[in-house]
């Protein structure tokens, strides 16, 4: 029997081991926490931290795997290329994942290859030349994802309390200062592209929402089709192919975030090696009827994926639950009017659970899958959609 190792056993990753399982393969999983659903669905469990690679390779070493993969996780994607390059396994060059984990390195790497990138520096303590920069700057951790960390500042009188946010997120204590690219089009281009042989085979883009009212940068939602002209998303296609070209990666899904100026330029911002969390490749699955989670495990494996991608299903969204205020969890309340459009429900918390603020991606309460008759609904329910459920806390 085939064995693969999983770095990563939350709720969210849990899909990759019951997928891992469901092809015959032995799953061993590797997560630093000890009350991990993950190790409960898994044949064998390891309390090893997935950023230690020493400890992660003598793991594989073991166990002598097949193939590693840190599903949905950007800490774990490099630890997981490191051990797959000392073992000979399948994996993209650990290098461009080194590269595409961390934010200094990406940027320079964008610089170095002629794609668009902003003014940018990098920091390890808090001094700041702001002569360097025009305002706006947006301030965030080099090693971080779902905008943890990450503030928007129009003056520099709130520096320091950026600053030191971001630092608090920062495994390296490293962030970066860049100037913040306005966008022409509403919403921020997202979701989850994935490469078989060195090409983009699904090109799963979808719209990015945020919700003002708590944090502007933090992600609350997707929808589909993007709403992009066809030049620009042609030309957000082509950039992110010369991206996995530069960089050689072989396959794999691969989290992008991408806005387009005023003057038609496509600016990458972020681009993690990595399925994108808050269940995109669940959402991807509705629109194009493949299931990304397995071909994320088959590729992992060296497997061929020759999956049957069909034309998108127009019409598809997620939201993020989550709440203006902290408390006790006591349940949620769904209007009629949303009801109707909803497919599919993953709550996380039960009643009694402690609810934060959601100043970032991680303090969802769960996520609900929509599915619209047209674009007009979409907007129209997807702009209210926080009139219409109610977080009871205790």
């Amino acid at each position: 029997m085939k064995k693969i190792l999983l770095l990563g056993g939350s709720a969210q990753q849990i899909v990759a081991i019951r997928t891992a399982r469901k092809h015959g393969y032995y799953t061993v999983l590797c997560d630093y926490l000890t009350d991990n659903p993950g190790q409960y669905e898994a044949d064998k469990f390891y309390l090893v931290s997935t950023t230690d690679k020493d400890a992660v390779l003598k793991v594989a070493t073991d166990e002598k795997v097949d193939g590693i993969l840190a599903y949905a996780s950007d800490p774990a994607a490099p630890t997981a290329a490191y051990v797959a390059e000392q073992l000979g396994l399948p994996t993209n060059p650990y290098e461009s994942v080194e590269t595409l984990c961390n934010k200094d390195r990406f940027r320079n790497f964008l610089k170095k290859n002629g794609f668009n990138t902003p003014n940018s520096a990098g920091y390890s303590d808090k001094n700041v030349d702001t002569s360097l920069f025009s305002l706006p700057v947006i301030i965030k951790p080099v090693d971080s994802s779902g905008s943890k960390g990450a503030t928007v500042l129009h003056s520099w009188d709130c520096l320091d309390k950026a600053m030191d946010f971001a630092f608090s997120f920062s495994r390296s204590h490293r962030v970066i200062v860049e100037e913040f690219i306005e966008k022409k089009h509403e919403y921020l281009i997202g979701g989850d592209i994935f490469v078989a042989d060195g090409k983009v085979i699904l090109w799963g883009l979808l719209n990015c929402h945020r919700d003002s009212a708590v944090n502007p940068l933090v992600p609350v939602g997707k929808s589909y089709p993007l709403m992009l002209d066809k030049t620009d998303e042609d030309e957000v296609k082509s950039t992110l192919q010369r991206i996995v070209d530069k960089l050689g990666l072989r396959f794999g899904s691969v989290n992008v975030e991408l806005v387009v100026d005023k003057s038609n330029k496509v600016w990458p911002i972020d681009i993690g090696p990595r399925a994108g969390g808050n269940m995109i490749p669940d959402l991807l699955g509705m629109i194009f009827g493949a299931d990304v989670v397995e071909m994320a495990v088959l590729a992992a494996m060296g497997e061929k994926v020759c999956p049957e991608i069909k034309e998108g299903i127009p019409y598809f969204a997620t939201h993020n639950l989550h709440s203006d205020q902290n408390g006790i969890y006591e349940s949620i309340e769904f209007s009629d009017e949303l009801e109707r459009y909803i497919v599919k429900k993953c709550l996380y918390k039960k009643s009694g659970d402690t609810v934060e603020y959601f100043d970032n991606a991680a303090k969802a309460l769960g996520i609900i899958f929509l599915k619209f008759e047209d674009q007009k609904t979409t907007k129209y329910i997807l702009d209210k959609i926080n009139q219409l459920y109610r977080v009871k806390l205790k």
